[in-house]
């Protein structure tokens, strides 16, 4: 069942029944796709409909540490979602994230904000995307890029946040930012992937950021979706991300028991399924 509060509460969305297996969806390809940013390639998944389009088009952003498949594979477990909704996509590679062979301390939230516009540009210039449809959508930190690429460019028609983080600092840390001081650079360590190095200019960029207000410019309207056991990002969020938007269809949806990651890990897709399914149908509310 599902519990709606219409207007500026959060929406809460209990008792997800949908089972323990993806939701299947109609035929669709996927291709490995290699985009120019000029100085570097973006490495990414473009994952079509079935038919010939033009389609509407979704820009999938991933969090920190992670890559374009996502936390237990959870944006390849959804791109084919969209695409059964007519919906393609694109999942892309942050600069040395994932495949991309760049130098991670290279990157910097201006630099995922470049990336996410350099792929929906890609998008809308092939015949078979409806290049006035186009949404983005973030992870955590990814969420915080999405919002500051909305902010920044107009051609980007509806927002989408999985425990989107607009404070950074959790990412962005005291310690790292000092010891980027110290040293030029801070290496970041993780318990799923190698280390990653982050410039002290990367600091200095987030410090400087103000992620709701550059987002508050955009037209588009937003759906943050957060867990209401989320130990990173706090459920109260997306509240705040719903109230940043200048767009009175924005909603804030929070879903009870879910941790960050949605509970990918935990063996039961129950969770995942209803929070991809909230995804889809905002997607196809707003493209």
């Amino acid at each position: 069942t599902i519990l709606a509060v219409i207007g500026a509460a959060p929406v809460l969305l209990a008792g997800c029944v949908s089972g323990t297996k993806p939701v299947e969806a109609p035929a669709y390809q996927e291709t490995p796709v290699t985009i120019d940013a000029a100085d570097h390639y973006i490495p990414g998944v473009l994952t079509m409909p079935a038919g010939k389009g033009p389609f509407p088009v979704v820009v999938m952003l991933h969090g920190y540490g992670s890559n374009k498949d996502e936390a237990g594979g959870g944006y390849k477990l959804f791109a084919p979602q969209l695409a059964g909704n007519g919906i393609a996509s694109v999942r892309i590679d942050f600069l040395g994230c994932g495949e991309s062979t760049a130098d991670h301390a290279g990157f910097d939230l201006n630099v995922g904000v470049a990336e996410a516009l350099k792929a929906a540009a890609w998008l809308a210039a092939r015949p078979e995307i409806d290049a006035e449809r186009v949404g983005v959508m973030g992870w955590s930190k990814g969420g915080a890029i999405a919002l500051l690429a909305a902010g920044s460019d107009a051609r980007f028609k509806s927002v989408l946040t999985w425990a989107g983080a607009p404070d950074l600092s959790g990412v962005y840390t005291a310690e790292g930012f000092a010891a980027a001081r110290r040293n030029g650079v801070y290496t970041a360590t993780f318990d799923w992937r190698g280390p990653l190095a982050m410039s002290l200019h990367a600091f200095e960029v987030a410090a400087a950021a103000n992620v709701l207000t550059e987002f508050s410019v955009s037209p588009a309207p937003v759906l943050a979706i957060n867990g209401g056991a989320d130990t990173v990002v706090p459920p109260a969020t997306a509240e705040r991300i719903r109230a940043a938007s200048q767009n009175a269809a924005s909603r804030a949806l929070i879903i009870p028991g879910a941790d960050h990651t949605f509970n990918i890990f935990s063996g039961d897709l129950s969770v995942f399924n209803a929070l991809c399914e909230e995804t889809a149908a905002w997607f196809r509310e707003t493209l």
